[in-house]
């Protein structure tokens, strides 16, 4: 019992050298400690305040296209894209693709390329190159289209399968 008692005093002697000797690196420490805490917050204040705008500029296409305004709700999908937010970019290029939004077979495969080289997870890149194969099979590219389809194949994709049903069509 005597000997807990003397190690409390010990005890808090041993923090206040250590706190005495280390003051400098323990203020440094907690000064980065801040400083990373508030970018931190400040990083994802302002990614979700992206979002956020780029959602609204969604719905605003969608108005746009239904009110048979295809110019301007044309020109809206195209900026989701070119922000290069992983859903509603996605979401954008299907919108533009089932209305026909973009006669420019060139540009449209530019908006593919720009999905393809954003943040994206490796399912949703296999999605968007399945979806550029049918275009340009469609648009009567049999070759580049099979071409990715045999990619998808060669890559073991969750798409596999779906590939090479369309290739023996």
């Amino acid at each position: 019992m005597e000997e807990s008692i003397k190690n409390k005093p010990e005890l808090k002697n041993r923090l206040a050298n250590l706190y005495k000797n280390n003051k400098p690196k323990i203020y440094v420490f907690l000064s980065i400690l801040l400083v990373s805490l508030i970018t931190f917050s400040y990083l994802k204040y302002n990614n979700e305040k992206k979002n956020i705008t780029i959602s609204e500029k969604y719905i605003k296409a969608g108005l746009f296209l239904s009110s048979q305004n295809l110019e301007k709700s044309k020109v809206l999908y195209e900026e989701i894209i070119y922000s290069k937010n992983s859903f509603y970019g996605i979401l954008a290029l299907n919108t533009i693709l089932e209305k026909n939004l973009i006669s420019d077979k060139e540009k449209i495969l530019d908006l593919f390329q720009i999905l393809i080289t954003s943040k994206l997870s490796q399912e949703q890149i296999d999605i968007i190159n399945l979806k550029k194969s049918l275009f340009l099979i469609k648009n009567s590219d049999f070759e580049k289209g099979k071409k990715i389809l045999e990619e998808l194949i060669e890559n073991k994709s969750k798409l596999k399968s779906l590939a090479e049903e369309i290739i023996k069509k």
